[in-house]
């Protein structure tokens, strides 16, 4: 009888160390699985840093060009008004000067038309010519756009 429960504790030994040793295998498979797993959240938190900044980056770029296309709008609008305000002088009749004054008014249409012209092409991205950027007088500028076509001119209160 007492060599029957040396054998049950035996084989209840055995068993158990079997057990322990199941389980401690079983231990270090999940280790190395969570390993692999910190290891890929690692790169995706990094990846994700890095879109997050690069989408910083852009929003900046777009509030910047948004700031740029404003200023640019507001002083298209300026300039339509200031136009607005010289076609719409009293006792004006572009027809009547037109018949009485031909070529003068034929000279005054076509250069304001090529000024026009010119700044079409200055709102659509072309560089300004050195004239342009120097100008800051009132006989040297565009008068059609001076606020594109020449950055230095300050026009004094009319």
């Amino acid at each position: 009888m007492f060599s029957s429960i040396k054998m049950v504790i035996a084989i209840l030994l055995i068993t158990g160390v079997a057990g322990a040793g199941v389980y401690v295998m079983k231990l270090r498979a999940d280790n190395a699985t969570l390993k692999a797993n910190q290891i890929v959240l690692e790169q995706s938190v990094e990846s994700q840093k890095k879109v997050l900044e690069q989408q910083k980056k852009d929003f900046q770029e777009i509030l910047k060009a948004n700031k740029e296309l404003s200023s640019l709008i507001n002083n298209l609008k300026k300039d339509l008004e200031d136009l607005d305000k010289r076609f719409t002088k009293k006792d004006r009749d572009i027809g009547k000067l037109a018949i009485e004054r031909t070529g003068a008014i034929e000279r005054i249409i076509n250069k304001a038309t090529d000024k026009a012209a010119r700044c079409i092409e200055i709102a659509s991205g072309a560089p300004l010519t050195e004239q342009e950027i120097k100008a800051t007088l009132k006989s040297e500028i565009n008068t059609e756009c001076p606020s594109i076509a020449n950055p230095n001119y300050v026009p004094h209160n009319e």
